[in-house]
């Protein structure tokens, strides 16, 4: 066997980028270096001079160089599908640590950020709930977490009754679908996808823990934030109290009946949160455990401090 065509026989096994070092080190443990006829007492120095040699001189060299220190080679068709944390361990030895835990994982911290700062009680949709429909039927139909604010703490006793009687009860309904993060790359599934399980609510958000930098993204941002009134909620893991509203949302009057009926008919946890609204107007009084449990500050810190 050609030297190279060993080279290529590892990688494949191994899925991985290797150094030159590993490679032989690889061959050696499973005695490919039967397989091939190759002199000097440096071989993995001979194996990265013929990936070299294959890289620069074949226009269709299947051969990468992944990383500098040290510098290990892959093969091109074997990195294109590998998710970017792997990529980043493999090239790093680094943990990408927005990779170790989940958009739900996100709701600890926004639940937080949402009853201390914009006294919005929350709670999670699980749309594993739902009642099962053909692919596609409830596409985009619920939202992560859903909300509601009612002024009992900010008015007077009369002042609530007052609005209940003349039928204006002073309560938000509140839609947030939450993202790990956001860049161009996601930016319009993740805003359309908030625009379409949203209609219902007074107010909707799109919230990330991770949101671009980069001027142009936040000048699209901005604009589709503008144009479809959607509000955009950046979460601060490490430092949760310093988690902020960047663009807020634009206060529909008109709840939609319509889907909110439809929400309620296809997701259990949908109609609980109606219904405690209910009860909440009834009583006067907002019963804590029918929502999202609302985290210390330490143990958020500790928690997302991987």
């Amino acid at each position: 066997m050609k030297l190279k065509d060993l080279v290529v026989k590892i990688l494949v096994e191994t899925a991985m980028p290797m150094t030159s070092e590993e490679i032989w080190k690889y061959a050696l443990e499973r005695k490919y270096d039967q397989l091939v006829n190759v002199k000097g007492k440096t071989p993995w120095n001979t194996i990265s001079a013929q990936i070299y040699v294959d890289m620069k001189e074949e226009p269709n060299s299947n051969f990468i160089k992944v990383g500098r220190r040290p510098v290990k080679f892959s093969l091109a068709n074997l990195e294109q599908n590998k998710p970017e944390e792997i990529k980043l361990f493999e090239r790093t030895g680094e943990i990408d640590k927005r990779n170790k835990y989940t958009e739900r994982d996100l709701h600890k911290v926004f639940s937080y950020f949402a009853y201390n700062y914009m006294r919005i009680y929350t709670k999670t949709i699980f749309h594993e709930k739902s009642k099962k429909k053909d692919k596609g039927a409830n596409e985009w139909l619920h939202p992560d977490l859903v909300g509601f604010y009612f002024p009992l703490k900010d008015w007077e006793k009369q002042v609530l009754e007052l609005s209940n009687n003349t039928g204006s009860t002073p309560i938000r309904l509140y839609s947030f679908e939450i993202k790990k993060e956001l860049d161009f790359r996601n930016i319009r599934a993740a805003f359309f996808q908030t625009v379409s399980n949203s209609s219902w609510a007074n107010e909707s958000y799109l919230v990330a823990a991770e949101i671009s930098n980069d001027n142009d993204f936040l000048d699209e941002l901005r604009r589709l934030s503008v144009s479809f009134g959607i509000g955009i909620i950046r979460l601060n893991l490490q430092e949760p109290d310093d988690s902020s509203i960047i663009y807020p949302a634009k206060y529909k009057t008109e709840l939609d009946w319509d889907t909110i009926n439809k929400l309620l008919e296809e997701n259990p946890d949908f109609k609980e949160f109606i219904s405690d609204i209910n009860a909440c107007i009834t009583s006067n009084r907002i019963y804590d455990t029918a929502y999202d449990e609302i985290y210390d500050i330490e143990d958020l810190k500790s928690y997302f401090n991987i």
